[in-house]
């Protein structure tokens, strides 16, 4: 029997269901409205081919879901293609966050230091504190590696520069075919309020690329801003533990 030669060869590319955005709510920065509705966000990295063929480090795009898999927000890097080159993940960056609308919703901001951090160091230059920021310039808060002798190490801090949460990583978290969990613990009483895993993307991907995939957890009645720290800690983490041991 011949071929239908009016018969649809090609499928259509599938359409990535976005969520839908949220009322406003009273006290909460636009945009962050989709974070008051969720208690969990998983982020994605996208595979970039030139990297994967060339070794050489592009700047990283992410797409963030919930868990219906709808999408929420994507992300992505600005940086220096001089800083990129020659400090490879110990680079400055700033990742812009865009909800659906393609408008700005978070900005992620590390500064470059011409310095290599490492978990023991004493010196706070080494420690690459990001910033995070609001739609509208308003400061929510900073990350900073802590000094450790073996383990990551994390503070989660307020602006004012108080402590709010802190993150201790696995000795090894390099553990094959497992989720790699880094428990976010309130400083008032040492309970877990989040976690911030690395998802097992699978043997090749894991080893050929640096596309990972992370989720964030956190209580939904948590204060939106703090949901904000808790998901910014995501690109903390990747860029100090996982890209750095790649790159070593």
């Amino acid at each position: 029997m011949g071929k239908n030669k009016n018969a649809v060869t090609d499928q259509p590319a599938k359409e990535i269901p976005m969520m839908p955005r949220p009322a406003p709510v009273e006290g909460c920065p636009p945009g962050l409205e989709y974070m008051t509705a969720v208690d969990q966000l998983m982020c994605k990295q996208e595979v970039n081919f030139l990297e994967v063929l060339l070794g050489f480090e592009a700047v990283n795009k992410y797409r963030v879901y919930n868990t219906l898999e709808q999408q929420v927000y994507t992300c992505h890097e600005e940086s220096e293609l001089w800083n990129r080159y020659c400090w490879g993940p110990q680079r400055g960056f700033i990742f812009h966050i865009l909800d659906n609308n393609n408008e700005e919703v978070l900005v992620i901001d590390r500064p470059f230091l011409s310095c290599r951090g490492c978990f023991c160091c004493a010196d706070g230059c080494c420690r690459y504190p990001i910033y995070i920021r609001d739609r509208a310039g308003t400061d929510l808060g900073m990350i900073r590696m802590m000094q450790s002798s073996c383990k990551p190490h994390f503070g989660v801090f307020d602006t004012n520069e108080t402590m709010l949460y802190e993150i201790w990583g696995p000795v090894c978290p390099f553990n094959c075919g497992t989720e790699i969990v880094f428990p976010i613990c309130s400083v008032k009483d040492g309970s877990v309020c989040g976690n911030v895993s690395k998802i097992w993307s699978g043997t090749l991907k894991e080893f050929s690329t640096d596309a990972d995939t992370y989720s964030v957890t956190f209580p939904m009645d948590l204060d939106v801003k703090h949901k904000a720290l808790m998901f910014a800690c995501i690109f903390m983490i990747d860029f100090a533990v996982f890209e750095s041991n790649k790159n070593q």
